[in-house]
């Protein structure tokens, strides 16, 4: 158990950084900023913005980052040398509370086999980096990969270094999720025994799920000395994902005797934050997710009903509100007004300009014609899809499908391609394909001249009733990039199509600039 009641156990999210590294997980420029932002308001303390050598597009991200969020640390993550550091540094020296978070692999295998160096090279580029990023930066961070693999004591001499040459954080990552909580929490504990200045210095663990444990092994390292913690919204991130920020603050609250420690977390912008890196990454929330997956407040067994309607703590163990679960669905239709429209907007939380919210009232009465009931969840989405941040360059204008039994199946397309100076060109194409959907995306490709692969597609209601809107998320391929796409209609090929077209315009916008 923890024993000292006056700490605080700082979170450093790395949902832009660790997080965007998921496979068709890339957000554009907007969509960074957007989600910057909700970690700001909902009190994350660090911010990794992102890998600034990594791309031109990145460092401009996390410049950006560092000049609009007020509040969090904005972090930069690099590798141990000169010209990573200094990019870093460049794009996050407009923060009011920069970082320069470094990093080097310190085990056996890294060293030999990736880094091909020896462990004396490894140690003595380590200190090198950290002294060079501490000219530019008193908040230096030192990451030591694989450091659950790494020989104990020589990861602790190169702990010990790092802290003498200017580190104020050092972090212990169990990068590949091998760990066991016991086996971690004990490397902790060893760490904060053996090194003689760990005192000068944070203890960070920045864990992976590869074994299911990384909530795990992050609390087993709170117990033994911890107190930041690397994790991402919906544990998002490299294979497996890495430990669950909302899993991590929900434990922590729920069991208060267990780990008397204190937060900065507000933990009400939970739900919120998690819809919403859900729906700009594409990576679709479980429903048996723990905290905010749709069915982590639903009860339908008998029982479970009996024990709620007397008493919700039998079955539980915390409050939807206090994750901002609401509890109630505002039914809104098509003779609703503007009045009713922006007050549950502004129930929900969202505070959006003017112009904003007109062309998001339009686009709602288009959906209360189609849906007998407008739900919280129609709105959310409606809300998402409007501030994403991606330039239409082609628009949807006409869509015809035929298909059935002994039909083969035939779409007709009419897309409006935007022009500079504010004209338009009309596109239209017709095309056979496998399905509907198949044959519609045949006709997308003859009119932008793209040849786009599509690796992966999903579909789900967005909200409750027969009229629900469906929701589709698509992942395309495009010269070995991918891209992901969202669509929502109460049609599913109309979705569909708007998800292929999604997905198209950020190919246009990211990659090609536009020029298509």
């Amino acid at each position: 158990m923890v024993k000292n009641k006056k700490d605080t156990v700082v979170f450093f999210d790395t949902t832009l950084r660790d997080g965007e590294q998921s496979p068709g997980a890339s957000m554009t420029f907007q969509e960074k900023l957007l989600v910057a932002q909700q970690l700001a308001a909902m009190n994350v303390d660090i911010i990794e913005a992102g890998f600034p050598i990594s791309s031109t597009g990145d460092f401009e991200s996390v410049k950006s980052i560092a000049k609009q969020v007020e509040g969090p640390v904005i972090c930069g993550l690099c590798r141990a040398n000169e010209k990573d550091i200094t990019t870093c540094w460049n794009a996050i020296k407009y923060s009011k509370k920069p970082r320069i978070h470094t990093f080097i692999a310190t085990s056996d295998l890294h060293i030999e086999k990736k880094l091909q160096k020896t462990r004396q090279q490894v140690f003595d580029m380590a200190v090198k980096a950290v002294k060079l990023a501490k000219s530019f930066c008193d908040d230096v961070e030192f990451s030591a990969e694989d450091a659950s693999r790494s020989d104990v004591e020589y990861l602790c001499s190169v702990v010990e270094a790092v802290i003498e040459a200017g580190a104020t954080t050092v972090n212990i990552p169990d990068t590949v999720g091998y760990s066991i909580p016991s086996e971690f929490g004990k490397l902790i504990a060893t760490i904060k025994q053996n090194v003689k200045n760990i005192d000068k210095a944070v203890i960070s663990v920045h864990c992976h799920n590869d074994l299911g444990l990384g909530v795990a092994n992050s609390l087993a390292a709170i117990e033994n000395g911890a107190r930041q913690i690397e994790c991402t919204i919906n544990g998002i991130g490299e294979r497996a994902g890495n430990a669950a920020l909302e899993e991590i603050v929900m434990a922590i609250k729920t069991k208060p005797l267990f780990y008397p420690v204190s937060y900065n977390i507000k933990t009400k912008e939970i739900y919120k934050t998690s819809k919403l890196v859900s729906n700009l990454t594409g990576v679709v929330v479980q429903p048996n997710k723990a905290i905010v997956g749709i069915n982590a407040f639903a009860h339908e067994s008998g029982i479970h009903q009996d024990g709620m309607l007397k008493d919700k703590s039998t079955y539980e163990i915390m409050s939807p509100q206090d994750v901002g679960v609401p509890e109630s669905m505002l039914v809104l239709g098509k003779h609703s007004g503007r009045h009713a429209f922006f007050k549950r907007l502004k129930d929900l939380g969202y505070k959006l300009e003017p112009n904003v919210m007109e062309d998001l009232f339009a686009k709602f009465k288009l959906l209360a014609d189609k849906k007998k009931c407008i739900f919280d969840d129609d709105i959310d989405s409606l809300v998402e899809q409007g501030v994403s941040g991606v330039k239409e360059i082609y628009s949807v204008d006409y869509v015809n499908v035929t298909s059935g039994v002994g039909v083969i199946p035939t779409a007709t397309i009419r897309l409006i391609k935007n022009l500079k100076n504010n004209k338009s060109e009309v596109l239209q194409e017709a095309a056979c394909g496998a399905g509907p959907v198949d044959a519609a995306y045949r006709a997308v490709d003859k009119i932008t001249g793209l040849k786009v692969d599509l690796t992966d597609y999903t579909l789900r209601a967005v909200s409750g009733g027969e009229d629900a809107q469906g929701e589709v998320n698509i992942k395309v391929k495009f010269e070995d990039a991918v891209y992901t796409g969202k669509g929502m209609s109460t049609d599913i090929v109309e979705a569909s199509i708007n998800a292929y077209v999604h997905a198209v315009n950020k190919i246009v916008v990211m990659q090609l600039g536009g020029k298509k």
